[in-house]
């Protein structure tokens, strides 16, 4: 009976042959750009988002300049970090999950470089693996619920992603290789980009829904993300992930 069920999970996940790993190629997004003049452009946008919402001031009242920042960078996003802001996502109903990972890089003063922060749908943080050398064979793994909406899309921020120097100076995945329950899915082959880059996936996760108490008991499952090549920094081996986050269906 063990083994049938196994059989059974395994078919229901689609996982590929072993030998035949596919390699998936990314569809480049949102170019990310955190420099000076986009930071002041943030705080003129903040600040005007405030006195409205405090209604200290009407629109009319607000200045040429602080206009154009809030038509540039919306009302829906909490800040310059935030990945999804506040519009009705796939994050309405998932991300109900842990992170773990093989190793982490140790704090400095405030900065983490712990596995959540691979999680934290924000572009100031990132996980760091702590490892001597490049990380290779390092991983960081997603503990999901099985209730969680399932995921089409694998969404990846490559690199430390908050300023230049810090995107340039560590190094940045070259290539993941990604497993389902420890069973090889996919490798992501990832540009050297500070773009996040899109991976459509079939979908993962549970299609019956209907009845939301029995989907809850069935068991939950794990992705993990490993290093396999990288990008190397200029000053240091550290290989760095902003983001790795999701999209799909299940929601609406």
């Amino acid at each position: 009976m063990k083994i049938l069920l196994t059989i059974f999970f395994l078919s229901f996940f689609n996982f590929p042959n072993a030998q035949d790993v596919p390699t998936l190629k990314p569809r480049i997004g949102k170019m990310l750009n955190f420099g000076p003049t986009v930071q002041k452009e943030w705080a003129i946008r903040d600040k005007a988002m405030s006195d409205l919402s405090e209604g200290n001031r009407t629109w009319d009242e607000l200045t040429p300049e602080e206009q154009a920042t809030f038509e540039k960078y919306g009302e829906i996003y909490e800040d310059m970090w935030d990945i999804v802001g506040g519009a009705c996502t796939w994050y309405c109903g998932g991300g109900q999950d842990t992170q773990t990972a093989s190793s982490e890089l140790t704090a400095q003063g405030t900065s983490t470089y712990n596995a959540q922060n691979a999680h934290d749908l924000s572009y100031e943080t990132a996980w760091v693996e702590g490892v001597s050398g490049y990380g290779i064979g390092e991983y960081i793994e997603y503990h999901v619920e099985p209730e969680n909406p399932r995921m089409t899309e694998i969404i990846i921020v490559n690199g430390y992603v908050k300023s230049d120097n810090a995107w340039k100076n560590n190094s940045r995945v070259k290539k993941l290789k990604m497993y389902i329950d420890n069973k090889p899915y996919a490798i992501l082959e990832l540009e050297d980009s500070k773009a996040e880059q899109h991976f459509k996936v079939d979908p993962i996760g549970y299609g019956d829904r209907d009845n939301f108490e029995l989907l809850k008991k069935k068991p939950g499952f794990t992705l993990k993300f490993e290093i396999v090549d990288v990008y190397p920094g200029l000053k240091w081996e550290d290989t760095a992930i902003t983001e790795i986050y999701f999209d799909g269906i299940d929601v609406h």
